[in-house]
């Protein structure tokens, strides 16, 4: 190999090396510290652009779940205020058939009708007081026959169809729970005959009140069945995400190490080489 002083292509090419091992060994060091493969975009652009995909659908079904556990919230505060209307209403039966028996006086009524009108008054102001968030529950709030625009609906997926949505007034069809609606508002138990009357219009009550519990309990079965297929969801596409992104440290360890021994043998390299002109030196004793 030719001597020469103005230029060392050993030592550029020692030196070009020992950048490229450099640019390897930091890029091994950031994928360990930050745990993942993909840093940028240069890193591999394609599986950004899926990741990143797959990142923003995690986190939009997650809203979806909290969205789901709202709703249940809801309906849960209306299976509780329909519970208890509907034990009021079985007291009021219970006062009827009371009062239709021949064995009670006319002023035993009296203190019935009292009973029954201060628990008849009781079923309006639960339909008035019951709310969430200021939304009204059981006072035709959530019946189907409102305007869309004051309509409760769950978004409960990623898109903005109806395959993402649950509305809850078409759902549960939920007609005002009044002493009117129920039409028990004039009922009298001051005697046998109009208790009678009573005890068939208590009996419709309490069947309508049932079937509205039935349209809450299956629309929070509904619910609950719909948070377990996102969570399995959310699941699957966080495994899928991770493994495009994340970096399997064993492997970076193993990359870290070679980068690290190829470093420091080019920088010992770049050494070696810039010291052959010196060797010129020799020639000149």
């Amino acid at each position: 190999m030719a001597l020469k002083i103005f230029n060392n292509p050993s030592s550029i090419n020692a030196q070009r090396l020992l950048a490229a091992n450099s640019e390897r060994l930091a890029k091994s060091v950031e994928r360990i510290s930050s745990g993942v493969r993909i840093n940028k975009a240069s890193d591999d652009a394609a599986g950004l652009a899926v990741s990143e995909a797959l990142r923003s659908d995690i986190r939009a079904m997650r809203q979806a779940m909290r969205n789901a556990n709202d709703g249940i919230s809801m309906i849960n505060v209306t299976e509780g205020a329909l519970n208890e209307q509907s034990s009021i209403l079985i007291r009021l039966r219970e006062l009827a058939s009371q009062s239709s028996t021949g064995t009670v006086g006319s002023t035993e009524r009296q203190t019935i009708q009292l009973e029954f009108n201060s628990l008849r008054n009781e079923v309006d102001r639960i339909t008035e007081s019951t709310t969430f968030n200021g939304q009204g529950l059981i006072d035709g709030a959530l019946a189907s026959g409102i305007a869309a625009a004051n309509q409760v609906v769950l978004q409960i997926g990623i898109n903005s169809n109806s395959n993402s949505q649950i509305n809850l007034n078409e759902e549960m069809n939920l007609s005002a729970i009044t002493s009117t609606a129920l039409s028990i508002q004039n009922l009298s138990l001051t005697n046998i005959d109009a208790a009678l009357t009573a005890l068939a219009a208590l009996n419709t009550a309490i069947s309508s009140v049932a079937q509205g519990r039935g349209k809450v309990g299956a629309v929070q079965n509904r619910l609950t069945r719909t948070i377990a297929n996102l969570s399995v969801t959310i699941e699957n596409l966080q495994a899928a995400e991770s493994s495009i992104r994340d970096a399997d440290i064993a492997e970076e360890i193993a990359e870290l190490t070679r980068n690290q021994i190829l470093v420091q043998s080019a920088t010992a390299m770049v050494g070696q080489a810039n010291m052959i002109p010196q060797s010129i030196l020799q020639l000149l004793a």
